[in-house]
């Protein structure tokens, strides 16, 4: 795994701790890169664009007015992310700011509303 991954791993790994939560994340390999699932829902995409956390849209712009971060762009050429911001390093490396962006992630993908489809039913 390269150096920047397995750094931005293990902020995010302290910030689920410092939530109280360090089972509850996991990392899979993805395009590259390592995608973390919270409460086993995707919350962040580590990249060597940096660690993305997937947010509502209202914390979208809150962490968008942040000196550092910006949308994520997942490959050369693509369309910046509807749902994925890149965390300043100044945040990622602040256990308890990092801890309090995770945890909006996770409330997001908590309250948002299921669609008809994901139902299970057809």
């Amino acid at each position: 795994m390269p150096v920047a991954l397995d750094a931005m791993r293990r902020e995010l790994e302290d910030a689920a701790t410092h939530l109280g939560k360090p089972h509850d994340l996991r990392f899979k390999p993805m395009f590259g890169g390592l995608m973390a699932y919270f409460d086993e829902q995707p919350c962040a995409w580590l990249t060597v664009a940096g660690l993305a956390l997937k947010l509502a849209p209202a914390d979208q712009l809150a962490l968008l007015r942040l000196e550092g971060a910006a949308r994520l762009i997942a490959k050369p050429g693509a369309a910046p992310s509807r749902h994925y911001i890149i965390v300043p390093a100044v945040v990622c490396r602040d256990t308890t700011k990092l801890a309090e962006w995770l945890a909006r992630s996770g409330q997001w993908r908590a309250v948002k509303p299921r669609s008809v489809h994901s139902s299970g039913r057809r």
